[in-house]
């Protein structure tokens, strides 16, 4: 396996919860490890996420843990993603945008932009920001 770069996101408490949603939006495989299965250091927060690791068919990966206990947690400082990909994928990415979309705060709805490209921006309702682009000017 060569080099790889994906996103890891921290959560406060709710690490669990939104890989599952992510995995209802991407599909893939989930593997979740929790402070509890590496002994009584960490038996407060037990089954809080130590690592959490996404991956799917498409080739994506996403990593989430929850903050664990003592350390600071800072709402919005978790991390952007941005999700693209070409007019052969446009389908598929409209429909990772109409799932993250739910309970989500759309700042830029999913449309033609003046570059040519669909773009989108949201929040989703774990408060993960999401920018969205489907290139070669799909409409």
């Amino acid at each position: 396996m060569g080099s790889l770069l994906n996103p890891y996101i921290s959560f406060k408490d709710n690490a669990r919860d939104a890989m599952e949603f992510y995995q209802s939006v991407f599909g893939g495989e989930l593997t979740v490890n929790t402070f509890g299965e590496y002994g009584e250091k960490y038996a407060e927060g037990a089954d809080l996420v130590m690592h959490s690791m996404l991956t799917t068919a498409g080739g994506f990966t996403l990593m989430a843990a929850d903050t664990p206990q003592g350390m600071e947690f800072t709402p919005g400082s978790q991390i952007t993603i941005s999700l693209s990909g070409d007019g052969d994928d446009a389908e598929a990415i409209r429909g990772y945008w109409e799932a993250l979309a739910e309970g989500a705060t759309v700042t830029v709805p999913l449309e033609q932009q003046v570059w040519g490209d669909e773009f989108g921006q949201l929040t989703d309702r774990f408060g993960v920001g999401w920018l969205v682009n489907i290139g070669g000017g799909a409409a």
